[in-house]
């Protein structure tokens, strides 16, 4: 057993991804997770191909390229946004899972990150260090490369809960107990939140406490980042509502195109199936739903003014 402040083994560590890919196998089913891990072989090829094709007639210069780092909290949608970059010949794309770049999904080191900029050839280098969200305003100011891009995309705590408890079953609640504890080294999770937003936290009972509730509760702790490290104020980074994305795809991938500085490419949402979120409740406590109501209506907020501000400055 690994205990409550040590890193597990290699050994332990494959067991556990091999134990979550069986679950989500299970209740989501084999073609769910041969898309979202991009198991399919023969598509791989063809996208490394299509990127050599244009990196031999447009590949610009070497150390050049603009870094974008897709930030925000796991099962909120970021796989679905990166889908379309990863076909996208202009984009280099290192997702959490590409061992050059991370290692057990935190990024390796600043140097390697400014490296692997600084050498492509292509004019975005998009990363997904999702467990390094707390680190965005570090990130985009990397030394010796273009500034970088962030876009931090939310989802529905409800559906963001019952999506993370389906593939990862209690996680969220052990992490939660280790934030509020303080025992070890701190987790990820619970790294650069601010003084006010674990004193909430810790007014939670969690020897008691469910799963959906302790997912709700990372949800609001992470998301409260964006704010704590004004996020909200920078011109670089977009904050993207999941359930608008996919609401209206086209609409959010034009917006995210004029802040990307990248001309409208209809194919890259062409995969986004246009939907509404379902949003029925999960079973969360009455306090951490009363935090949760209003840090989404925040959110909300935000990103309805970050699409406007944005739009008027690019203009027609």
């Amino acid at each position: 057993m690994v205990g409550a402040g040590d890193e597990p083994s290699l050994a332990e560590y494959v067991a556990l991804r091999v134990r979550r890919h069986l679950v989500w196998a299970r209740t989501e089913g084999v073609a769910s997770l041969v898309e979202e891990k991009r198991l399919n072989i023969a598509e791989r090829a063809r996208v490394a191909r299509a990127k050599r094709r244009w990196r031999h007639r447009h590949g610009v210069e070497r150390g050049t390229a603009t870094p974008v780092f897709v930030v925000g909290l796991q099962r909120s949608g970021t796989n679905m946004l990166l889908r379309g970059f990863e076909c996208a010949p202009e984009f280099e794309v290192h997702n959490e899972s590409d061992r050059r770049v991370f290692r057990r999904y935190r990024l390796r080191s600043e140097d390697l990150l400014r490296d692997t900029v600084r050498s492509s050839r292509h004019r975005y280098v998009l990363f997904k260090p999702l467990c390094d969200s707390h680190r965005t305003p570090e990130l985009l100011v990397l030394p010796a490369v273009p500034a970088g891009k962030a876009i931090w995309i939310y989802r529905d705590v409800d559906d963001r809960a019952r999506s993370t408890i389906a593939k990862f079953g209690d996680s969220d609640l052990q992490a939660m107990r280790r934030v509020v504890a303080g025992q070890g080294e701190p987790v990820w999770q619970g790294q650069r939140l601010s003084d006010e937003t674990l004193r909430r936290l810790r007014t939670f009972r969690y020897d008691t406490m469910s799963r959906e509730t302790a997912a709700a509760l990372l949800w609001y702790a992470r998301n409260s980042l964006f704010f704590d490290l004004g996020l909200d104020r920078r011109p670089d980074v977009r904050l993207v509502s999941y359930d608008r994305l996919v609401a209206e795809p086209e609409v959010v991938g034009q917006e995210l195109c004029r802040f990307l500085g990248l001309p409208w490419r209809p194919d890259l949402f062409a995969h986004v199936q246009r939907r509404h979120s379902s949003h029925r409740p999960m079973p969360i406590d009455p306090a951490a739903r009363e935090l949760c109501d209003l840090m989404g209506a925040r959110l909300d907020r935000a990103t309805t003014a970050s699409a406007l501000h944005r739009d008027e400055e690019v203009g027609p």
